[in-house]
């Protein structure tokens, strides 16, 4: 067979579990950006989608900002709860108008 050369030549293995090791989690608010550290994660292979590599040579476009775990979460909590309010106030204006829209939560009772 003729593979691409690279994280593409893993196309065999996409059924294969993976192990990973010195995972971090890396959360995105804005233009700041937090590292959590998670350790070893393991991932079924039919889980698995996409592979990728990344140049840690090549310059990033974007400025992020890094910052403290704790900062990245309470951004990221009060981001969760900023769309939370507005998907509240969109149902209510719905509701006053007359228009029914489940919420997603209640879509399974259908």
């Amino acid at each position: 067979m003729n593979y691409m050369p690279g994280t593409a030549s893993l196309i065999e293995d996409i059924d294969t579990n993976l192990v990973l090791h010195e995972t971090v989690e890396r959360i995105h608010v804005g233009k700041k950006y937090g590292d959590i550290p998670r350790g070893i994660f393991i991932i079924r292979g039919e889980n698995v989608v996409l592979l990728g590599e990344i140049d840690l040579e090549k310059e990033s476009d974007t400025v992020l900002q890094p910052v403290s775990i704790e900062e990245i979460l309470e951004d990221q909590r009060c981001q969760q709860q900023a769309k939370q309010e507005a998907e509240r106030m969109k149902l209510q204006v719905l509701k006053e108008r007359g228009l029914f829209v489940p919420r997603a939560d209640t879509l399974d009772e259908y």
